[in-house]
């Protein structure tokens, strides 16, 4: 019977009506399996075309000021109200995800560059290199993560620049310390050996071998570490040390809607609402592309 079945297989193989998928294309289908990853997914491409197209979606110009509807409540002219400048509230919504979603990315941009490099430097040469790196770590760790931003804001001064060094330098441990761990394991393998042997330099067995080998890790990294800076930058928009008025931002709209949350709880509740939303989705969805990238779970 096996027999049979092993006979079948390689006459499928020849034929050529097996085929064996790749890593990634394995993952994809697992990812497609998780319907709400793929739900979150879809949520997370509305965000961002919203972010894109948002000159087009928007009733108003973000900054157009209304004094004939100050404070004014939900009606056709303006959806969810206008602010007390007579902003529309609204379209301010839909231009904070400009906001918060570029820097999202952005600062995981400068976050995955730093942490890749340190952490392929410390795995990769280990000894007196690595106690550095690691004890460099240790040191931004140190500090609770809002209180270090605030600080690292106030040294730069406030700015979109500065805000994307701030959080790319808050969350660049992590992505250092996994990496730095994924090297410390790939740097043993033959085919690491093979281009040392070959004459390598350092930097090419890095960045062809090594680096290219912790690109799903990288991924993941980024897809949750978005979330994160969103939320970084809503606290410190809401302090008044991130984005500055008259930008629209989704953590100066909540701070600015303090003092009418009792006659307009909307300006505040849907810039919350927005937030809660794309960093739900983020989480979720990088939830599902860890469990669909994990080589352990490949069936």
């Amino acid at each position: 019977m096996f027999g049979k079945k092993k006979k079948q297989l390689a006459e499928d193989i020849i034929s050529g009506e097996v085929r064996y998928s790749g890593f990634y294309e394995d993952s994809l289908k697992r990812l497609k399996k998780n319907k709400m990853a793929m739900f979150c997914g879809i949520i997370i491409i509305l965000l961002i075309l919203v972010a894109i197209f948002a000159p087009l979606l928007a009733p108003y110009d973000p900054n157009y000021q209304d004094y004939t509807a100050v404070l004014s409540k939900p009606s056709a002219a303006h959806l969810l109200g206008a602010d007390e400048y007579g902003r529309d509230i609204l379209s301010r919504i839909i231009y904070g995800s400009r906001v918060s979603i570029s820097i999202g990315i952005v600062a995981q941009v400068v976050a995955s560059i730093v942490g890749i490099t340190l952490g392929s430097i410390a795995g990769y040469y280990g000894g007196k290199v690595d106690s550095v790196i690691s004890r460099i770590m240790e040191i931004f760790q140190a500090f609770p993560d809002l209180i270090f931003a605030m600080a690292i804001m106030t040294f730069l001064g406030k700015g979109m620049i500065n805000l994307f060094i701030a959080l790319g330098l808050l969350t660049w441990v992590r992505t250092a310390r996994m990496i730095r761990g994924s090297v410390m394991q790939l740097k043993e393998k033959e085919y690491v050996e093979a281009s040392r042997a070959s004459g390598a330099t350092t930097y090419w067995i890095i960045m062809k071998d090594l680096v290219p080998n912790c690109l799903s890790t990288i991924i993941v990294l980024v897809t949750l570490g978005i979330p994160n800076a969103i939320m970084y930058e809503a606290s410190l928009s809401f302090l008044g040390i991130g984005i500055q008025p008259p930008t629209a931002s989704w953590g100066n709209m909540i701070s600015a809607a303090q003092t009418f949350i009792g006659y307009l709880p909307l300006y505040s509740i849907m810039p919350g609402l927005a937030i809660m939303i794309t960093v739900i989705a983020f989480n979720i969805f990088g939830d599902g592309l860890r469990d669909a990238l994990d080589p352990k779970l490949k069936a």
